[in-house]
């Protein structure tokens, strides 16, 4: 296996267990209620983490397959990729970072609902990563909103660190006083 998909392996799977720690703390009266107007509930951060992952991996596979049709190249990269990743503007809580309208949640799942579309779309990146395992993928980059430019496994890291800001949300809510 590839440095780059171990480290990205290893960073998926950290960010999951964190989510869904996070996501077990919310007390059942915020899962599917908005504490606040202009705030997601549980269910809601969980659908638009599945959205969000599920179009990364959409992405990522259709530039893969791209790829696939000029010629592959093993990959010579194996620097890491987290520490080229803008970890503290992504986690920063106190910024606030608007979704774009395609990956705002519809609010229509309920939380264990939305646990499951994510999960599905967790292994599509997951798959897609492994896809890419050892291959040249220099060449796939697409804008992020609110990143720039970022390559293959910038957007893969992305996923994971997305998954961390949303869990601290998540424990965020959890503290929300109920009733």
């Amino acid at each position: 296996m590839h440095a780059r998909t171990a480290e990205l392996l290893d960073h998926l799977e950290r960010s999951h267990d964190a989510l869904r720690t996070a996501v077990e703390a919310v007390p059942e009266s915020l899962r599917e209620s908005p504490p606040a107007p202009d705030r997601w509930s549980a269910a809601q951060v969980v659908e638009h983490l599945a959205v969000t992952a599920a179009g990364v991996a959409a992405l990522l596979g259709r530039a893969l397959r791209k790829l696939e049709r000029d010629g592959l190249r093993p990959a010579t990269d194996a620097s890491l990729v987290l520490p080229t990743m803008d970890t503290e503007r992504l986690l920063d809580r106190e910024r606030r970072i608007e979704a774009p309208e395609a990956v705002r949640p519809k609010g229509s799942l309920t939380l264990p609902q939305a646990w499951i579309t994510f999960e599905e779309s967790h292994r599509e990146v997951v798959d897609v990563l492994r896809a890419g395992d050892g291959i040249d993928v220099a060449a796939i980059t697409a804008p992020h909103p609110a990143l720039g430019e970022l390559g293959f496994h910038g957007w893969i890291a992305f996923v994971g660190l997305h998954e961390q800001r949303h869990a601290a949300q998540l424990r965020e809510l959890a503290q929300v006083p109920c009733g």
